[in-house]
């Protein structure tokens, strides 16, 4: 992990087109500025986390359905 220190007003660069800024400090609080390109997706971790996990569930149960699907498949070349 690279850890830097930055004052209110100036940033970092990620790659050559993802900025992040220092926007304010209110006591434990630090607001970030963040400037990327429209097809880069930005989330809160929390947030992002929370999408993985839903992601995770609609592919498992798709997975449910197209196991009942082969099943039936199954059952009627079986007759």
């Amino acid at each position: 992990m690279l850890v830097l220190s930055r004052k209110t007003d100036e940033s970092i660069m990620i790659g050559g087109n993802i900025e992040i800024v220092v926007l304010g400090v209110e006591g434990e609080t630090v607001k970030l500025g963040i400037r990327a390109p429209k097809d880069i997706e930005v989330f809160r971790k929390e947030l992002y986390m929370n999408i993985q996990a839903s992601n995770r569930e609609a592919a498992s149960s798709l997975l449910a359905i197209n196991d009942v699907v082969q099943l039936l498949k199954q059952n009627r070349s079986d007759k």
